[in-house]
């Protein structure tokens, strides 16, 4: 598309609009969304998403439309499968839950300018070099691969050499002051674990943008629509996350699925560099004449292999057990951990859940008791909350004291 440079102006002037107002009206205020109100705003940012697309396609073409729409839903797809790293990161330092939206939102950010630079990196390379297409395309075909071998999400970790390198450098208080990046330890200013936080998220981003970025490479190369799609993906994501925060685990099948997408954009990508191709080795530097796969296709697989994914994942009796063990495993971690959060509201929800959960553990047939690896440890920790919270009942009206007022409160 030949895209104005006031509709670009605009088009970056309202993304950050968008994250500005985040910040001001949600963010800004440390505390846990309700799922009303991660409802409502995950529709919104979802709808205006939609409504640009269709904008794409009136204004722009069909072909415009259909591309802007299969790199959204590709990029979506992807950010909701970071999720899961985003949430093993914040389990691992033990971010307090009020207080992760800020990390959450602080990645979005970091991610839409690292993106823009890549898109802009891609971009230039492809403009000057066809065989970036075949590179690309290596790229997406070995991700693939590795994602057919998916490690649980308890064994991923939160380190990064970003995290290492900053805690070498410099030194860290061992406990939260409330959001701050800063505070005071011994009379000297130190920096809280907190900024480790953003500093292993945004070196997250980073890897997740070297594969994201040739991915929807491979569905068009039009710079305009590579940045929109990426960043309405990502805005809406912090929503997202404590919207569908109990759905994750189901997803089960969710890599598998994504391998497919990126396995077959690799595929068209690797097609595409034939199609243009001049590097000398290959066919003497001549293109080669293959069948290409036009963005209509592109889009149906795309849809198809994801609802199939989701709908096998939420189905299946061995994903409703697995999430089952993991979800309850989370959950009485989170409630026997007295640094989790000072709202006695979230405290209560927990252990609401904890209940639910307890009996639906309790229903796991002999059949699949077997995936239930650990759910003998899962039920003897759900007593030991169950007794913490008898034990705490007829104090739960009392103020409890903010577990970041200093060093000897610890930290998970």
């Amino acid at each position: 598309m030949d895209v104005p440079p006031l509709i670009w102006v605009l088009t970056v002037a309202g993304i950050v609009a968008l994250l500005v107002f985040d910040f001001i009206f949600h963010v800004r205020r440390a505390h846990i969304p309700t799922l009303k109100e991660a409802v409502i705003w995950s529709s919104v940012y979802v709808g205006i998403a939609l409504c640009f697309g269709l904008g794409v396609s009136v204004f722009g073409g069909a072909s415009p439309g259909a591309e802007y729409f299969a790199g959204y839903i590709t990029e979506k797809a992807l950010s909701v499968d970071n999720l899961f790293v985003f949430l093993v990161i914040m389990n691992s330092f033990g971010v307090p839950r009020e207080d992760q939206q800020k990390v959450l939102l602080f990645g979005i950010a970091f991610a839409l300018v690292a993106r823009t630079v890549f898109i802009l990196l891609g971009a230039a390379l492809i403009t000057t070099f066809a065989w970036v297409f075949y590179l690309f395309g290596l790229i997406l075909l070995i991700t693939a691969g590795n994602m057919f071998r998916p490690e649980g999400t308890e064994e991923k970790s939160a380190d990064n050499i970003m995290t290492r390198l900053t805690q070498r450098l410099f030194h860290t208080a061992d406990y939260y002051d409330g959001d701050k990046l800063l505070t005071l330890q011994d009379g000297k200013r130190t920096l809280t674990p907190m900024l480790l936080v953003m500093v292993a998220i945004a070196g997250t981003d980073i890897l997740f943008a070297l594969d994201s970025i040739p991915a929807i490479f491979g569905l068009t190369q039009d710079v305009f629509i590579v940045f929109t799609a990426n960043a309405f993906a990502l805005l809406g994501l912090r929503q997202l996350y404590f919207l569908i925060d109990g759905l994750l685990n189901r997803l089960i099948f969710l890599s598998y699925g994504l391998a497919l997408i990126l396995g077959f954009i690799g595929v068209k990508l690797m097609l595409h560099a034939l199609h243009e191709n001049n590097v000398p080795f290959i066919n003497d530097g001549e293109p080669v004449p293959v069948v290409e796969f036009d963005t209509a296709l592109s889009l149906t697989v795309i849809v198809a292999v994801l609802g199939v994914t989701v709908l096998a994942s939420l189905l299946s009796p061995r994903g409703k057990v697995r999430a089952a063990v993991s979800a309850a495993r989370r959950d009485v971690v989170n409630y026997l951990d007295p640094a989790y959060t000072a709202d006695p509201g979230e405290r209560n929800r927990i252990f609401a859940k904890l209940l639910a959960e307890e009996q639906q553990l309790r229903r796991i047939g002999p059949k699949h008791r077997q995936q239930a690896k650990d759910e003998k440890e899962v039920m003897d920790l759900i007593a030991q909350a169950r007794q913490q919270h008898e034990e705490n009942t007829p104090a739960k009206d009392h103020p409890k004291q903010d577990r970041f007022d200093g060093p000897d409160n610890g930290s998970r």
